[in-house]
């Protein structure tokens, strides 16, 4: 039975999101393939989204960034947690090379975490980084230029990069610079089909009142401006990771029948960061997308320009997002925009069609 070795970053659902769908393709393609997955992400994700036979084994790939919520990142923890991470480098290159060999995967997959890159070259087995971005693309502007350390932890970090043997770089995505030879596929999104009537129902909703849905991702928000949201008539509330009160017009997700790709299929509006998974897909299901920007994090433009290129945007400033004051940018939303042309979502099927060749 061939075998794929899948690492996958832990830092929030964006990676695993962007890689389930390449695993996918990869399956039409190529009879009883499996996948090792190597990740901290929990198997609930994985659980009604990947349909090739899988195992689960719990281990860190990568650092990413420490944040203080969806919206902000810890620099300074940040920069601890990988010069932890990286002491024990050689070790965990060690523990991987190990667990690899023993597997014999034809192939290792990594979204994005370098590790597995490096281990990869130590166990003979080809390698392929599947992403956006790199994490020395977002790490690069967070480095302190007089800091022997973090110039010590972006070399050994490019480096286990150009151990693999390519990148497929998914659109809109960063240079990937440090990774030597690079292929460009089109954009990944799998959403799901609408169950709009059924979501309404549930919910009691009137004709006429617009549905939004709060999500950030795989890193939950601590709050909301819960009476802000209660105020805003014609409008009803779904928020996802986010300890909601009871309210009339502020639903959690987690007491709904439905997953958050459904909720997302489903709703008139996201309220969102400029994160892959979201961004893409409401994209590609034309939904109009409400988001607050973070500003320091690197894929974060490309991403804007993508939503405002083919789909319907509009920026919620940080202090208007924790103050209430969502009035005028739902009011601006109002209106469907001019339909524009969607993209083609070829990069599951582009992956897949590259990667095929280490399986013949």
């Amino acid at each position: 039975m061939p075998l794929i070795w899948c690492a996958i970053s832990g830092h929030g659902y964006g990676h695993a999101a962007q890689v389930v769908p390449v695993l996918n393709a990869l399956g039409r393609e190529i009879p009883h393939l499996s996948v090792l997955l190597r990740t901290t992400v929990s198997a609930s994700f994985f659980q009604d989204r990947l349909t090739i036979p899988w195992t689960l084994q719990s281990v860190q790939q990568d650092v990413g960034c420490i944040q203080n919520g969806p919206l902000d990142i810890d620099i300074p923890s940040t920069w601890n947690a990988l010069e932890e991470f990286h002491i024990g480098w050689e070790a965990r290159v060690a523990v991987e090379t190990k667990a690899m060999t023993l597997a014999a995967p034809a192939l290792v997959l990594a979204d994005t975490p370098y590790l597995a890159a490096s281990a990869a070259k130590q166990a003979g087995i080809p390698s392929a980084v599947v992403a956006s971005f790199t994490w020395s693309d977002v790490l690069d502007c967070f480095a302190d230029t007089q800091s022997a350390e973090h110039h010590t932890i972006l070399a050994a970090i490019r480096k286990a990069y150009g151990d693999a043997d390519v990148g497929l770089r998914i659109a809109p995505g960063l240079p990937m610079a440090v990774v030597k030879r690079v292929h460009d596929i089109g954009p990944i999104a799998e959403p799901a089909p609408s169950r709009r009537e059924e979501l309404r129902s549930c919910l009691k909703l009137k004709n006429a009142e617009r549905l939004v849905l709060v999500g950030f991702g795989g890193i939950p928000l601590n709050t909301l401006p819960w009476q802000a949201m209660e105020q805003l008539q014609g409008h009803h509330f779904i928020v996802d990771r986010a300890p909601a009160p009871a309210s009339s017009r502020v639903h959690p997700l987690s007491s709904l029948p439905f997953s958050f790709k459904t909720v997302l299929a489903s709703a008139d509006l996201v309220m969102t960061k400029p994160g892959y998974g979201t961004i893409v897909e409401a994209v590609v299901l034309g939904l109009p997308v409400i988001y607050v920007r973070r500003y320091n994090f690197a894929d974060e433009g490309p991403l804007i320009d993508f939503l405002l290129r083919h789909g319907s945007g509009q920026e919620l400033s940080r202090e208007d997002f924790f103050s209430g004051n969502w009035q005028p940018v739902l009011d601006a939303l109002t209106e469907r925009k001019a339909e524009r042309v969607r993209p083609s979502v070829t990069g599951a099927t582009d992956a897949a069609r590259f990667l095929i060749q280490y399986f013949q």
